[in-house]
């Protein structure tokens, strides 16, 4: 089937095919006539299965006709963070070429004044944070009365990051009636309350379970030693011996993401860092450094995990195997987008035993291991069996062989030197990388 058939308009017919889309995905499919005739949506789909697109086309179509009134916008999209807030309106401004629709982006980050402007001017599509939102209307700067279409985008994020009850508030300030369309990758108990409380009879669409892993994508199981030297060596074969075109090499914490991409630059890689701590221009700057392959290589944290669109990632590493097993389905969704083939590489270390067990527990299905070579015996146990204590004859030799217990205590008192994590790069880095 090919979007001819949805009933978009030749308009936006035209400004897909100029994107370079013919066939529409699965959702988008059975989203966009639904959202055309005015049903209420409860889509559950992982990322990269073109849920964006699955709304906004057909939201440019129904808001082509009437007119913004000043502080009153006619639709809102709530998404849980800047970078999707940025890419929803991207989509627009692709798709919405041929239309005159205006449309206001609200997130941290950016001056007040700027976004109050918009507003005062009246739009269309106004896309938002929750917390930037609220603060507007606390302002009296923005009415939800006028409002005909909202969506929730990333519901489930919305809860792991604690937007619930701001989404609550936000929901209760609008009409009664009005389109509400809801997007989830799971359907946490929370979640679910949520969609009961204002969703009408909703069409539900579920495009593939919240466990499935991509089918375009292939996972490769990689054995790391656990120290953190012959960790990052092993990633950096695994760079070196594969063809790639781009990659986003995801960590756990945020501190390694800054190490890991220090690393990395010593060793000659393009590399870049994205992270929760990062100011929000130089966040935006990057990711679309990425996108225009400026850099060849995405160091992040799981902020960057979900609904990025960056259609065209050839590999996905987890350096780290993320404590939460449904990260793992949206850490590799990242590859594999819109039907292209893509790889992912999880690196796997002794420590990580049980990480390991509850990640393929819950993918049902084991990961192909790829052979590695040995990296250093970095990676030897340690020596924990029980030793005899030492006679007394043994100690008093110790003893006499050793320092003075002066000098001893002396050295023990003085703190160790402590290594810049400065923006220079740390010298134990340039030795072991």
């Amino acid at each position: 089937m090919s979007f001819e058939y949805l009933g978009l308009s030749d308009e936006l017919l035209s400004a897909i095919k100029d994107a370079g889309y013919t066939d529409p995905t699965p959702i988008q499919s059975k989203a966009i006539p639904s959202i055309l005739q005015g049903r209420d949506i409860l889509g559950i789909a992982q990322t990269g299965t073109g849920k964006t697109a699955s709304f906004t086309l057909p939201m440019l179509d129904v808001l082509a006709t009437g007119r913004a009134r000043a502080r009153m916008p006619r639709s809102l999209i709530l998404e849980p963070t800047r970078e999707l807030a940025a890419q929803v309106a991207e989509s627009f401004e692709k798709y919405g070429k041929h239309h005159k629709l205006s449309m206001a982006l609200l997130i941290g980050g950016v001056a007040f004044a700027e976004q109050e402007k918009l507003l005062d001017r009246g739009v269309d599509v106004l896309i938002a944070t929750p917390g930037r939102l609220l603060d507007h209307m606390e302002r009296g700067k923005v009415m939800l009365s006028g409002v005909s279409i909202l969506v929730v985008d990333e519901a489930d994020r919305m809860l792991d990051m604690g937007f619930i009850p701001d989404v609550e508030r936000i929901c209760k300030a609008m009409p009664a009636k009005l389109q509400s369309l809801f997007f989830s990758a799971t359907m946490p108990k929370e979640v679910k309350r949520l969609t009961d409380q204002f969703l009408d009879t909703p069409k539900e669409i579920e495009v593939a379970p919240p466990t499935s892993t991509a089918q375009t994508v292939e996972q490769f199981l990689a054995h790391a030693p656990a120290h953190e030297k012959s960790k990052r060596q092993a990633l950096r074969h695994l760079l070196k011996e594969n063809d790639i075109k781009n990659g986003i090499i995801f960590c756990n914490r945020k501190s390694d993401v800054k190490i890991l991409k220090k690393s990395l630059t010593v060793h000659g890689f393009s590399v870049g860092e994205l992270h929760g701590d990062m100011h929000q221009a130089i966040r935006m700057e990057t990711l679309a450094a990425f996108k225009n392959n400026d850099i060849q290589l995405l160091v992040a944290s799981d902020v960057a995990a979900r609904g990025l669109d960056i259609p065209d990632v050839s590999h996905v590493f987890n350096f780290d195997i993320p404590t939460n097993p449904e990260d793992y389905v949206h850490r590799i969704g990242r590859t594999g987008r819109a039907g292209r083939e893509g790889t992912a590489f999880t690196l796997s270390t002794p420590k990580d035993k049980k990480l390991l067990t509850a990640l393929l527990d819950f993918l049902k299905t084991d990961i192909q291991t790829v052979e590695m070579p040995s990296f250093g015996g970095n990676d030897k146990k340690p020596n924990n069996s029980r030793q005899k204590p030492a006679s007394k004859s043994a100690k008093q030799s110790d003893n006499k062989s050793s320092e003075p217990k002066r000098a001893r205590k002396k050295a023990e008192k003085e703190p160790a030197p402590v290594v810049g994590m400065g923006d220079h790069v740390p010298a134990f880095l340039l030795r072991d990388g």
